[in-house]
């Protein structure tokens, strides 16, 4: 990004970007804080990036490296929907995302990534890592240095039946607690909610009173 020329963009790492399975689509939350080492170059980083309405994902990791991933799934998304006329599902993009890390394996990109999203009416989720290995999440996952805090909320406050209102809440969360945890996750957060009906971004004050609104029935 332009902001860090003079810093090694390779090592701008430190985040936690979570994502929830729900019963109507996925949920997917990150920090915005980008660290070098006890540095912390930047309090306004995007790590939850919209690809089409059916489709985002999360990074983490060096940010050179996964803004490359990410223009060419975007470019990729596009060439597939001008032949196909719809876009990649999750599962094709998580595919694509395979084969390029698996095939750069003796230059690694250093990043670790989610994929999630909406096919038809089935929502999926899938984590890689840096050589293309990846798992099918059927509930939640987390990425990061401070993902193994996260995960300890996640485990404790998922249940079968999550709607996307209540994981927005579980994803924030997760988040904060990460936050109070993890020097390299800070800054404000990012929370993006990916149904059949389209995908939604919640930020700022947007983000506060959605957190705040009462459960349903109450």
């Amino acid at each position: 990004m332009d902001q860090f020329d003079g810093i090694e963009k390779k090592k701008l790492k430190g985040t936690t970007t979570v994502a929830i399975v729900c019963t109507d689509g996925v949920v997917m939350g990150a920090d915005t804080r980008a660290t070098g080492g006890t540095f912390i170059a930047s309090q306004d980083v995007r790590k939850v990036w919209k690809i089409d309405n059916n489709l985002a994902m999360t990074i983490a990791g060096g940010v050179g490296d996964a803004q490359e991933l990410i223009r060419t799934l975007k470019a990729q998304n596009e060439i597939y929907k001008m032949n196909e006329d719809k876009p990649l599902s999750p599962k094709s993009a998580n595919s694509l995302l395979s084969i390029i890390l698996q095939g750069n394996k003796m230059f690694p990109y250093e990043v670790q990534l989610m994929v999630a999203g909406m096919d038809g009416d089935e929502p999926q989720l899938y984590n890689l890592d840096f050589y293309g290995g990846y798992v099918s999440e059927s509930k939640f996952s987390a990425t990061g240095s401070g993902s193994l805090t996260a995960y300890g909320y996640l485990e404790d406050m998922y249940k079968k039946g999550v709607t996307t209102k209540e994981a927005v809440k579980g994803v924030a969360r997760a988040l904060q607690i990460a936050m109070r945890r993890d020097a390299a996750t800070g800054g404000d957060m990012i929370i993006a909610v990916i149904t059949k009906s389209g995908y939604t971004e919640y930020t700022g004050a947007e983000l506060e009173k959605v957190i705040a609104a009462p459960a349903k029935g109450k």
